[in-house]
């Protein structure tokens, strides 16, 4: 199981008050990437299992009183009540193993572009992460609404992820969406990633 209590995330969490600290949020999918490798060897057959199940994706989260919805993978679940913190605008799910995980955190509006916020996230992740690889930033048309999306494979702990962050505006709040894959197979993670956007509703 996945270790919360015992790995820095929340010092993210508390210092998180307005868009100028966007990046430390996201920054939380390597520490996903972390908590997932303090499971050693309990982490790597689960994952090799989970590698072998269908991509699909059929199960539905509900957020924002239905103004947001999407669609996550059968062995992902909410692990948000098991963190540890009153903060209502984080939901973190995750497989067992914690090498899957969604992010999805409701912050400030910001008059800010989109593809800037992006731009800067990406500027900070390699700052984080010299080996970081950009796989996408662009800018996304989902179901008429504008969102933009930065895919990337990063690095924590010896680990290597594949991070797709979606950013976005819902009822006069910034959206963000974060997807931690295993990066063993980029095309598999990719795809999973994709197959979970393209669930994406915003009212």
């Amino acid at each position: 199981m996945i270790r919360w209590a015992n790995e820095p995330l929340w010092p993210f969490i508390e210092r998180k008050k307005s868009m100028r600290n966007l990046v430390k949020y996201v920054g939380i999918g390597l520490l996903v990437m972390g908590l997932a490798a303090c499971d050693n060897s309990d982490t790597k057959a689960p994952a090799e299992g989970a590698a072998a199940e269908s991509s699909a994706t059929g199960q539905p989260v509900s957020l924002l009183d239905g103004k947001l919805s999407f669609s996550l993978p059968a062995d992902m679940t909410d692990q948000s009540g098991k963190l540890g913190t009153q903060a209502n605008n984080m939901h973190v799910y995750s497989d067992a193993t914690g090498q899957k995980a969604v992010i999805v955190i409701v912050g400030d509006n910001t008059n800010e572009d989109l593809a800037v916020l992006a731009k800067r996230l990406e500027d900070q992740q390699r700052s984080r992460d010299p080996q970081l690889q950009v796989v996408t930033n662009k800018s996304i048309e989902l179901k008429g609404h504008t969102l933009q999306q930065l895919d990337s494979i990063i690095s924590a702990k010896g680990q290597t992820a594949y991070s797709s962050v979606v950013l976005g505006k819902v009822d006069n709040q910034l959206l963000t969406l974060q997807i931690t894959l295993p990066a063993d197979d980029q095309q598999k993670a990719q795809t999973t990633a994709e197959n979970i956007i393209n669930t994406l509703v915003i009212q």
